[in-house]
Parts: C-alpha cells; sequence; structure tokens
C-alpha cells in the first residue's frame, strides 16, 4: 500500500494552519507544510527542531497529524532544547510528543517514517536523514532553511540512506528555502495512481508570492 494524496485533508489542514500560525513570521513555510502532510495522510510524522528557530511549523504538523489521526514526534539533541521547545508549543495550545538523543539512536526507535521535516540549520541534520527509518509506503522529505537552490549544493542521494529511491524533487523559494523530496515505495513508485498527478498551489504570505509545484 502506497501513500495516497488527498486534497481535501491537505485543504483543511492549511485552513487550519493559517488561523493557528497568524502570529509566527514562518508562516508561509508552516503553511505548505502542514497542506503537504496533510494531503499524503501520513501516519508518522517525525521532525527535527532547531533550538534557533520558532514553532511555526511544528504547529502545522500537529495541526495535520490531528487531522490524519497520526502520530506527530519532535526529536531534539538535549535537555534544553526539549524544554524550549515543549514550552513554546504548549504557547500555542500543543501538547507534543519529544524524544531527545543522538540522530542514530532517536532515528533507530522511529520505524516507518512517512514524513520527515529536517531544518537544515542543525549540525547533525544529514544524520538525522541518512538514519531514518523510511515507511515501506514511501516517504515525504522536507528540508527547511534550506538555502537558496543555486547556491545551497543540496544533494539528496549524499545525505539518504542505502536502498533510499528519490522519485522526483523540487526546491521552492519559500521561507529561506525548502528542499522536497519523495522517496518510493519498497518495490514501486510513490505516486498516486498513474494519470492523477496535480498541481498543488502556495502563496507565501510574507511576498505575496504564488508557487505551483507538481507531485
Amino acid at each position: 500500500m502506497k501513500l495516497v494524496w488527498s486534497p481535501e485533508t491537505a485543504s483543511k489542514a492549511y485552513i487550519d494552519t493559517v488561523k493557528s500560525c497568524e502570529v509566527f513570521q514562518e508562516s508561509s513555510v508552516a503553511e505548505l507544510v502542514s497542506a503537504m502532510a496533510g494531503g499524503w495522510n501520513p501516519r508518522l510524522i517525525v521532525e527535527a527542531w532547531h533550538r534557533e528557530g520558532i514553532v511555526a511549523t511544528s504547529v502545522g504538523l500537529a495541526v495535520a497529524s490531528r487531522h490524519t489521526s497520526g502520530r506527530h514526534v519532535c526529536i531534539v539533541p538535549d535537555e534544553r532544547s526539549r524544554s524550549e521547545y515543549v514550552d513554546a508549543m504548549r504557547e500555542a495550545g500543543m501538547s507534543p510528543e519529544v524524544i531527545v538523543g543522538e540522530a542514530e539512536e532517536v532515528m533507530e526507535a522511529l520505524p516507518g517514517i512517512d514524513f520527515l521535516v529536517v531544518d537544515c540549520r542543525r549540525k547533525d541534520f544529514a544524520r538525522v536523514l541518512k538514519h531514518a527509518k523510511l515507511s515501506t509506503r514511501g516517504a515525504v522529505l522536507i528540508c527547511k532553511n534550506a538555502g537558496s537552490e543555486t547556491n545551497s549544493g543540496f544533494r539528496w542521494r549524499s545525505v539518504l540512506g542505502v536502498g533510499s529511491r528519490v522519485v522526483r524533487s523540487a526546491f521552492l523559494p519559500v521561507g529561506k528555502g525548502v528542499e522536497i523530496a519523495h522517496v518510493g515505495a519498497s518495490g514501486a513508485g510513490l505516486s498516486a495512481p498513474k494519470g492523477k498527478s496535480r498541481w498543488i498551489r502556495h502563496v507565501d504570505q510574507e511576498s505575496g508570492e504564488e508557487y505551483l509545484f507538481r507531485r
């Protein structure tokens, strides 16, 4: 069974995230990520949070997980980060599940990841991706704060574990740059049934620019 796109759930997650993230400067990224998470109906959403960041994206993922009845887990490197994250999320009305530890050990304990969001400002972001135990249904991977498309030098093949097959990838100039990759299911592609590809529309709330990308 593969991940299947649900426009209705994506729309609900997007709208609720817009309402929840009005106070955050990073709301455009949060809305995009939430809509994608809601649309793919993941069972396990994992994010690797950076303690210098705000929690807009985390709020968006929490909103999406409520719509999909999935599990949302945040991984942080130390207790200080955990405390800051939990406090910020509680102020936003969320009760997050947080796991503290090194990338290798934490990802080992989270098999079957359908949707993974990593902040590229984390020193261990590449190790998080490399050691991620992705779902056999396929997975959607997102790296935020990835820089510009021409300057980041980002290469999915250099950071993913052995056996992971990137079906398609894209860079979006939203926020400080968002890299997206769809990793194929075991023995198959990650896409929805043939002939049903869709265009996803996203409007950057800060710049007013509109982006269209195809899944």
